[in-house]
């Protein structure tokens, strides 16, 4: 446990930790079908796409699409479509995130509802029309019109989510961020004097 704990960080374990409850908590909220499209993936990414471990926004979304489809057992096309998609945006909004924050504009539950909101119009679109007229042999217009209820749906989804479970999800990584040096002291790892691990 020691030699893992030096290179993973303690509180680095915790956050995958952290990771691998939102990816079941996802997965089982999306099982339950509380409402049509009932989207939490993007509200539990977003977070982490201004953190330094940003590679979690852009493999969160696709694992989470992944685990979903084989316990729903719709694996398929459509998984690698909306798990490519959903990562791309985890990707996008990492590289933007750090510019906008060098610009000193604050990140928070404002910004990742306007994110939700974005990303839900890029998704949609990937998987909508685009994706339904090459598919199912529909003609872009029938698969842009047939998509209009599910984005509604999919838009008070992801803003509930970005405005309830971000914010939380953002305090949970803001505690295990500040409180790393602290648990590796206390387990008598070394820490440098940026406060990192050694």
């Amino acid at each position: 446990m020691a030699g893992i704990t030096r290179r993973v960080g303690v509180a680095s374990s915790m956050g995958l930790l952290i990771f691998g409850v939102g990816l079941a908590a996802c997965s089982l909220l999306r099982l339950a079908h509380l409402f049509p499209n009932n989207d939490p993936l993007m509200a539990v990414a977003l977070p982490y796409a201004k953190r330094r471990s940003r590679w979690m926004a852009i493999a969160f979304p696709p694992l989470a699409m992944l685990l979903f489809d084989l316990f729903s057992a719709k694996l398929g096309i459509w998984t690698a479509v909306t798990a490519g998609t959903y990562g791309l945006l985890g990707w996008a909004f990492s590289a933007l995130y750090p510019r906008l924050a060098a610009r000193g504009c604050r990140i928070g539950p404002l910004t990742y509802l306007l994110s939700g909101v974005a990303g839900v119009f890029v998704f949609d679109f990937v998987t909508g029309p685009v994706m339904s007229s090459i598919l199912f042999g529909l003609t872009f217009r029938q698969a842009a019109l047939g998509q209009v209820p599910f984005t509604l749906w999919h838009l008070a989804s992801v803003s509930a989510y970005a405005i309830v479970v971000a914010p939380v999800v953002e305090r949970m990584l803001s505690w295990v961020g500040r409180s790393e040096p602290h648990l590796a002291r206390a387990m008598g790892v070394q820490v440098g004097a940026s406060g990192r691990l050694a």
